[in-house]
């Protein structure tokens, strides 16, 4: 009786690994804003609003590492690489609304969410792009610049080419 095989769901692929990023992204992003209203109500709101940033971003960068791009447990360059990439974002957004103030005095809510949230996922997109291209990059070759494939990945290679 010959075995038949079931296909495997995809989840690999930049497609499916956005779609892990906006899912991790998105739930620290909740979580943060929960944490900031139970800190802020115990210490000045500039305060609250970094450490929750701060241990948001070292969260989400272990998240992104471990599931997002499953290049295992984020190091220590890792965690820097993407808080600069945090910053970046918060520049950019934080330029998008002072351009929309200086065009736009005294816009209504509405369209500075709107500027505010087209700046997110712009800045969003390119974050995505600069951590699975430089932070997060995988490879089997572990010259400089790369990361070495993961012990699951290498594992699962091996299986493939056995089974071939």
């Amino acid at each position: 009786m010959a075995a038949t095989s079931v296909p495997a769901p995809v989840t690999t692929g930049p497609l499916a690994a956005f779609v892990r990023f906006v899912v991790c992204g998105g739930g620290v992003g909740l979580l943060s804003s929960g944490a900031l209203l139970l800190v802020s109500g115990h210490a000045p709101i500039a305060l609250a609003n970094a450490v929750v940033t701060v241990v948001s971003t070292l969260l989400a960068t272990e998240l992104h590492g471990r599931f997002t791009f499953r290049a295992g447990h984020a190091r220590l360059a890792d965690h820097l690489k993407s808080g600069l990439t945090a910053t970046i974002c918060y520049l950019f957004t934080t330029g998008a609304l002072l351009a929309l103030h200086a065009v736009h005095p005294n816009p209504g809510p509405l369209l500075e969410q709107s500027v505010y949230l087209s700046a997110s996922g712009l800045a969003g997109i390119g974050r995505f792009v600069v951590l699975k291209v430089m932070v997060f990059a995988t490879g089997t070759k572990t010259a400089a610049g790369t990361r070495p494939v993961g012990r699951k990945a290498l594992l699962t290679r091996r299986a493939v080419t056995v089974a071939a």
